[in-house]
């Protein structure tokens, strides 16, 4: 996981919100219904509805492929059927239904006909056929429980024949869908404009008369139905709730309710009609067939009713793309009777979360590896769907399809920005450091989000110089393999430590090692880390020593110089080869601190600085204020035992003993220091070495002037 910084945030934010605008653009607006079709297919697989059709406010009477095919209206011409339309009718309103709306037409009537037949035209020959029917129509419609469709059009209006307008005093109704710009219904209009006023549409008007109200403008333009604010997306619509995907909608065929009406079972009637809305049109594979918001999930023809008196015909009922579009009807008067009509967030909602979904992803593929990436995507937009259907079961709409792809289109383009400009340091970074620090170190400073400044910056570090001691002479004595096999062993032995502590190697000179801590990879325990390194290679060096056969006999030791400060870091070289490299006076005084080792007798010194940023996680001891070569200033140096409190009895003897000297050679009191250093000179060499000068200045006491301080010459 690599850490953003600000400049990706603000990529992050930009390509959301590119992202966002781009899926909730007009031209992408299909996405909307698209989300509809999705969530309702997904509450339908999921969740499921329910509700049992017998409980629906609305019924289906369907002229269906059986009323065709059963006599008396196999073969018959539609106009012949009004007669017995007009008788079912009587029958239903008989049963208690509350409305009965036609989704179906009839233009013309056979008594218009003038086909010739005989010697006048067939109309002529039919006057009075319709007569019975239109009685039905005008009883029933004076009773308010009749409510006939047509379909308003400039061009080609379709509405009943002049005398059915009559019959039923011009309650008539508009029977027009609303479809989306891929011809798939999702919402229906509310109302429609007639003669410059409003008139309801036929679900609205059905609902209306169950409800015993109006339907009124709100002073925020919505549509209200008996306190019911219907929502509206789209205005002056209802976004449609096809709960049950048309399956909550009892089916009566109109040839088993004909002959029911032969049959005379009124009982049967009162059972499937009372309280109800009744819906009559055609259910056929052929006619009126209609796109909606369940044709992902399918949808069904309604379920099949109750029979009367003809046995049910063998015809399995399976989801279709299309429904019948008296279903379309019949599930705006269930939404609106119901309250359940689909809320959709409005545009500005809509957006803002698509770009929000679009820029949790796009951080998201701005931290974690494209692969990392397109799971967080997977996993986010499952979780999201899952809300959503959740939302979709309680009516509300959010918007699927949009976030989900708006969040691919960011995830695609927040890994090409990573690729062409956020992660070309990273990649560089990697290439150049590959052969010299431990992946794990890579890792660490890619993560960390402080990258070194290739091109030079000033870092606080810790240098640490390493050399064999007496290693020439060692040479001398051995063969160009044997020389290569042991200097690779040492130096790959001394390396694996000093990266494995977050080090980086400068360079090799030979047998020396220049490394660095706290760069490339930023470590603010630089020092602590330079410190345990100088003491694991101490202790690997005696391990080969004692256990490598190439080590075998020559009894190699090291000299280790530590020094903490400011230094300039970064690519330095000539215009066409250069490496990551370091320039400062800190790295001079390590190189010396190195050196010095040899007059102490010692493996590791380290500066004042160095032990002073390490704080109290060492045992020390003091050896010397020193002034080296080329520096005037001079130097407190410190030789680190252990880690404190795994310091050995012998070291706490010997570092006792030796501090006690110390201060009295600083105090002038060479005789007690001489003994002090004496206490232990048999087994540490810098002891001896002190003992030594303070008894030569016991002897020959320095001038008035003389400073504590040992000016080393050479390197």
């Amino acid at each position: 996981m690599r850490r953003i910084g600000g400049r990706d945030i603000g990529a992050a934010m930009v390509i959301a919100l590119l992202a966002g605008a781009i899926f909730t653009s007009p031209p992408l607006h299909i996405l909307q219904g698209l989300s509809l079709d999705i969530l309702t297919a997904m509450r339908g697989k999921l969740i499921g509805d329910s509700r049992d059709p017998a409980t629906s406010p609305v019924v289906v009477v369907a002229i269906d492929g059986e009323t065709y095919d059963t006599p008396p209206f196999k073969g018959s011409p539609t106009q012949t059927w009004t007669r017995e339309i007009g008788r079912v009718l009587g029958s239903i309103t008989e049963g208690g239904a509350k409305v009965i709306g036609f989704d179906v037409i009839f233009p013309s009537s056979i008594e218009q006909s003038e086909i010739p037949f005989g010697e006048a035209p067939l109309g002529t020959r039919m006057k009075g056929f319709d007569r019975d029917y239109l009685i039905a129509l005008r009883q029933i419609s004076d009773a308010g429980k009749l409510v006939l469709g047509e379909i308003l059009s400039n061009d080609h209006p379709d509405v009943p024949y002049r005398a059915q307008q009559l019959a039923v005093r011009n309650n008539i109704r508009a029977l027009n869908v609303h479809t989306d710009a891929d011809d798939v219904i999702r919402r229906m209009p509310l109302s429609f404009s007639v003669a410059g006023k409003p008139v309801p549409a036929m679900a609205v008007e059905l609902a209306a008369r169950v409800l015993g109200t109006r339907p009124e403008i709100a002073s925020s333009g919505a549509t209200e139905l008996s306190g019911y604010t219907i929502p509206s997306s789209v205005p002056n619509t209802l976004t449609l709730n096809f709960r049950g995907l048309g399956r909550d909608v009892p089916t009566f065929s109109f040839a088993d309710l004909h002959a029911c009406v032969d049959k005379g079972d009124r009982d049967f009637f009162r059972r499937a009609f009372d309280g109800k809305v009744v819906l009559l049109g055609t259910v056929l594979n052929f006619e009126d067939r209609k796109l909606t918001s369940m044709r992902l999930s399918g949808g069904h023809d309604g379920t099949p009713a109750a029979r009367c008196a003809l046995p049910a015909p063998a015809r399995p009922t399976k989801a279709r793309s299309d429904v019948a579009g008296v279903f379309v009807h019949a599930a705006v008067v269930r939404n609106l009777i119901e309250r359940d009509a689909v809320t959709e967030l409005g545009f500005p909602l809509r957006t803002i979360l698509t770009i929000a979904f679009a820029a949790i992803v796009a951080c998201a593929a701005g931290v974690l590896a494209p692969s990392g990436a397109v799971i967080t995507w997977l996993a986010l937009s499952a979780a999201y769907a899952a809300a959503a259907v959740g939302a979709f079961v309680y009516a509300l709409a959010l918007p699927l399809t949009e976030p989900v792809l708006a969040g691919l289109a960011a995830l695609a383009m927040m890994i090409g920005y990573r690729f062409v400009l956020a992660d070309r340091d990273e990649r560089f970074l990697r290439r150049s450091f590959a052969f010299y620090l431990a992946p794990e170190v890579i890792d660490t400073m890619v993560a960390s989000g402080k990258m070194p400044a290739l091109g030079g910056e000033m870092r606080n570090v810790t240098m640490f110089f390493s050399d064999l001691s007496g290693f020439s002479s060692v040479a001398e004595t051995m063969t160009p393999g044997e020389l290569v096999t042991l200097m690779n062993e040492y130096l790959s032995a001394m390396t694996d430590i000093i990266e494995g502590h977050g080090g980086y190697v400068d360079k090799y000179v030979g047998d020396s090692i220049v490394a660095m801590f706290g760069a490339p990879a930023d470590d603010p325990a630089h020092a602590r880390s330079a410190v345990r390194a100088a003491l694991r290679c101490h202790e690997k060096l005696a391990e080969l020593n004692a256990g490598n056969p190439a080590f075998a006999g020559h009894g190699l030791s090291h000299r280790i110089g530590l020094n903490s400060g400011e230094a300039v870091v970064g690519n330095i070289g000539s215009r066409r080869r250069f490496n990551y490299t370091v320039m400062s006076d800190t790295v001079n005084v390590a190189s010396r601190l190195e050196g010095a080792n040899k007059y102490y007798g010692t493996a590791i010194m380290a500066s004042e600085t160095t032990m002073a940023q390490t704080g109290d996680t060492f045992a020390w001891r003091e050896l010397d204020a020193i002034r080296v070569q080329g520096r005037g200033e001079a130097i407190r140096v410190f030789e680190p035992l252990a880690e404190k409190g795994a310091e050995s009895t012998e070291q706490t003897k010997v570092a006792a003993a030796y501090a006690e000297g110390l201060a009295c050679w600083r105090a002038r009191e060479f005789a007690q220091a001489a003994d002090a250093f004496e206490r232990t000179a048999g087994t540490d060499p810098a002891s001896a070495l002190f003992g030594k000068r303070a008894r030569a200045l016991e002897a020959n006491p320095p001038p008035p002037d003389w400073t504590p301080v040992n000016t080393l010459e050479g390197k």
